[in-house]
């Protein structure tokens, strides 16, 4: 007589709700059905009792986690170095949960049953060499902000400024206005607004040149970081050192859970919608997905139609055919976004 081998291993999927200073699990077995819901320290310890609770219920297949990028980021890393599958999982419905109340728990199923129910899509790991970029990315981004609000606030400054001071920067550029203002000196001044201006504009240009220095120093760190691990990427034509970042952010440390270049596409928002109804037939631009990814993507496209010949005899052929120019651009992007899907790093 044949023996029929059945497995009794149960099949859990997990769901967690994230705070700052707890985490809330619920378990699910394969049918949806909550097996337990508990709440564990947001530490490595308290990461290691929430493993091993979802364990105790039986093989773990995957584990949907709210704010993977915020609270949820340690305990992402931590399941992931165990081999458990982790899934982003976006705050549930309003609606939903208008109707069903609002709770930790609550929130905890609903993530799990994201996850079974295949909304949920795989989260970004944020333990590999783009993680490091992207840390460097966020300090950098930080430091040109910065720049750039004081050069708006010395602009403005020279505009309501004494005669003096209007007439002597008015017309300098940004790194000549820098330079000049760096060597003001506001004890020669007739008055005290002259001389508090001085100081005002004097302040703004070293605090400039030191965000420049920490620029170029976080460049050199990014320059060859980013070049070892997407090499193909940054010789694409076009894709500088901070264009390649950028699109690395947006990939994560596991690009391969982006099942297709038209689901990177529409990661960085350059996707054509489908915005049909009755008798007419027509797409919309996507103003979803990463917008920081888009703007690469965008930048690249400028490059190219100044220096390529190959995109600027395409972008002729568009517009003779009637086409506007955000509309070339828009079809170079998605262009340009499956070739750069195909070089982006995979282990």
């Amino acid at each position: 007589m044949a023996i029929t081998t059945i497995d009794t291993t149960r099949r859990i999927t997990g769901g967690v709700d994230t705070h700052g200073d707890t985490h809330v699990a619920a378990a699910l077995d394969p049918v949806g059905g909550v097996l337990g819901t508990k709440s564990f320290e947001a530490s490595p310890a308290g990461y290691q009792e929430l493993c091993a609770w979802l364990c105790d219920f039986g093989e773990v297949t995957s584990v949907g986690v709210e704010g993977t990028g915020a609270y949820g980021a340690g305990l992402a890393r931590f399941l992931g170095r165990q081999g458990i599958c982790v899934v982003e999982v976006d705050r549930p419905n309003r609606q939903a949960r208008r109707r069903q109340g609002k709770s930790d728990a609550l929130d905890a199923v609903e993530a799990a049953r994201a996850v079974l129910s295949g909304r949920a899509v795989g989260a970004k790991s944020r333990d590999g060499a783009v993680e490091a970029i992207r840390v460097l990315l966020v300090t950098r981004r930080s430091a040109t902000q910065g720049r750039n609000k004081a050069l708006v606030q010395m602009r403005h400054l020279v505009l309501t400024g004494p005669d003096e001071l209007r007439v002597r920067f008015k017309h300098l550029s940004q790194a000549k206005l820098v330079d000049e203002a760096k060597g003001l000196r506001p004890l020669r001044s007739p008055d005290q607004v002259t001389a508090a201006t001085k100081v005002a504009l004097r302040t703004l240009a070293q605090r400039i040149g030191a965000l420049d220095e920490e620029r170029g120093d976080i460049d050199q760190l990014l320059t060859p970081l980013v070049a070892a691990t997407a090499p193909e990427l940054v010789a694409l034509r076009g894709v500088g050192t901070i264009v390649a970042a950028t699109l690395l952010v947006a990939a994560g440390d596991n690009p391969e859970r982006l099942h297709s270049e038209a689901a990177w596409a529409k990661l960085c928002g350059v996707a054509p919608l489908e915005a049909s109804s009755g008798k007419m037939t027509r797409h919309r631009l996507n103003t979803g997905g990463d917008r920081q990814a888009n703007s690469a993507l965008w930048r690249i496209v400028i490059v190219r139609m100044t220096c390529d010949p190959d995109t600027q005899a395409y972008f002729e052929r568009r517009t003779k055919e009637g086409r506007s120019k955000r509309e070339i651009v828009r079809i170079l992007k998605r262009y340009i976004a499956r070739e750069v899907y195909g070089t982006l790093p995979r282990p």
